[in-house]
């Protein structure tokens, strides 16, 4: 996992380039932006949703398998608590059609708050837990990068 601000784009530019279009489709997204799905390249989507934050989530954390997420709140901001798969224990079998496994709650490793120009890149080995309130709960719209990975 890993945390940066979109003043540093041009970085990931040599590192990977689905994170790099990825970046830059965040980067110039209107906040207004439709809710749905946009291809990037061949091997990358953004997915742009809404939901309203709460206290904590009802599910605890979740991974995907065959996806790096790039997480940016474009409206409002999100509390992401994560944790290394190693410390976790599944709560569902893996769904294969979805590509996600929902994890037990237990404490957090780290958190970081996206949104403001901070964004958070999740790969398959980071645990993830959206849906908390940074603060009081509220409305938020999203960005969410899913680049595949073998």
């Amino acid at each position: 996992m890993f945390v940066d601000t979109l003043n540093n784009i041009e970085f990931y530019k040599s590192i990977n380039d689905d994170i790099y279009q990825g970046l830059l489709f965040i980067k110039n997204a209107d906040p207004e932006i439709a809710l749905g799905t946009y291809p990037i390249t061949d091997t990358a989507k953004a997915v742009v949703m809404e939901y309203e934050t709460k206290p904590e989530n009802d599910f605890g954390y979740e991974a995907h398998k065959h996806v790096i997420d790039v997480q940016y709140c474009i409206k409002g901001t999100e509390l992401i608590p994560w944790s290394n798969l190693e410390r976790l224990t599944p709560s569902m079998e893996y769904n294969a059609e979805k590509d996600y496994t929902f994890f037990n709650k237990i404490e957090k490793q780290g958190e970081v708050v996206i949104g403001n120009n901070v964004f958070a890149v999740f790969f398959p080995q980071d645990g993830h837990a959206p849906v908390w309130a940074d603060g009081e709960p509220g409305y938020i719209k999203k960005i969410v990068i899913k680049v595949k990975v073998q």
